[in-house]
């Protein structure tokens, strides 16, 4: 065999080598980033569900709360208008916004039930307080896992060498759920 054919094939094996190193890198790359990816969907997900679960208790609370105060019409007009706001916010940022809409209008309607002792006392009353309650640490809970897992895949796309890449394989930064202004804000609760 000719040595400079011979060299011609070394470095030719050489280079495939090179190749297929970078391609098995970039496969993993791809991988972590649409597991990363699925992470956030996953996380929605469950924020989705559990504003959703809050969403199903309100009308529970309201009616509880209604059969003592007929009055308070605007309080449980604004609380159903809040929590329609809520299930059809598409975004993170509109579910942000309609969920401080939705903490401030039950924040009302709980300071009302303070106006009346039998309502407070009531069974129903205090068990659904009790799971709204619940509910509130769950969304809080959900809402931190999801803006971990934005966090991490937001990072990786930015670091160098996925950085590269990622813009390649048609990965964003994905949006935080983040509170609005309003949320910085003490409700004010009118009669």
């Amino acid at each position: 065999m000719n040595k400079g054919l011979a060299g011609c094939l070394i470095v030719a094996g050489i280079v495939l080598l090179v190749l297929a190193a970078a391609g098995m890198f970039a496969a993993g790359l791809y991988n972590r980033l649409v597991a990363q990816d699925e992470m956030i969907n996953g996380a929605w997900a469950q924020v989705q569900n559990v504003l959703q679960r809050r969403a199903d208790l309100i009308p529970n609370l309201v009616e509880t709360v209604k059969g003592y105060a007929a009055h308070e019409k605007e309080i449980f007009e604004s609380v159903a208008e809040a929590r329609g706001r809520l299930a059809g916010a598409a975004s993170p940022r509109e579910a942000a916004a309609a969920n401080a809409g939705l903490t401030a209008a039950l924040g009302r309607l709980l300071a009302i039930a303070e106006n009346y002792p039998n309502l407070k006392a009531n069974e129903n009353f205090i068990r659904l307080q009790d799971e709204l309650a619940g509910t509130e640490n769950r969304v809080a809970t959900e809402r931190m896992r999801y803006n971990d897992v934005v966090r991490l895949f937001n990072t990786s796309i930015r670091r160098y060498p996925a950085a590269l890449f990622a813009r390649l394989f048609g990965f964003r930064e994905r949006e935080y759920f983040e509170a609005g202004p309003e949320a910085q804000q003490v409700p004010r609760v009118k009669f």
